[in-house]
């Protein structure tokens, strides 16, 4: 699996594009912002996104998830309860028009080309944080990051919840599972196990 890693949106939010190069299938896990160089990025692999996940709905992992749509045609999937505030306009969630038309919960399995998503919930930095696990990789958006842990001081958050969503279902992970964060550099289960302080 190729991963194309895009700092995108004014926070600089991880844009993940995987691509599966057999089958030239793509999936794009939170496109933030900066839709044309996305799009550019996308078109240059020659990759047929098949779908966009979200990790949850703040504004700087959605920004450019209504470009991408429309450009590609695909559906966007995205935890229900983070679907609702967007409907309610929750304050740093994105925008109605960039809200999920799936719905994903624990133990949803998505596939694109050779590669099977396995759909974690990690409530905590929101109420409907998600991770995508894909084999040793996993992609842990706003709940864990290179030494650190997302906020929880947004309206939805919760401390105690990260807390458990990381110990119950990350930290379980093999040591050698990949982290590939929301924000920052990637890690591993295994250096966040013995070198994150909130854990």
């Amino acid at each position: 699996m190729k991963i194309n890693i895009i700092p995108a949106g004014i926070y600089d939010a991880n844009c993940y594009i995987l691509l599966d190069e057999t089958s030239g299938e793509a999936a794009v896990i939170d496109p933030g912002g900066d839709a044309n160089i996305l799009i550019d990025n996308i078109k240059s692999l020659k990759a047929k996104v098949k779908m966009i996940l979200l990790t949850h709905g703040h504004a700087d992992h959605t920004g450019a998830v209504s470009e991408l749509r429309n450009e590609f045609k695909c559906n966007v999937y995205i935890n229900e309860k983070d679907a609702e505030f967007i409907k309610k306009k929750v304050p740093i969630y994105g925008n109605e028009n960039e809200n999920g038309d799936k719905f994903l919960k624990e133990g949803d399995v998505l596939h694109f080309g050779n590669y099977e998503i396995k759909c974690i919930e990690t409530p905590g930095h929101t109420p409907g944080g998600m991770c995508f696990l894909i084999g040793n990789v996993v992609f842990t958006g706003d709940t864990l990051f290179q030494r650190s842990i997302g906020r929880t001081d947004f309206q939805g958050g919760n401390f105690e919840s990260i807390i458990k969503s990381i110990k119950n279902k990350l930290l379980t992970l093999p040591d050698d599972t990949v982290v590939y964060p929301g924000h920052g550099p990637k890690s591993s289960i295994a250096f966040e196990r013995n070198n994150n302080p909130f854990l």
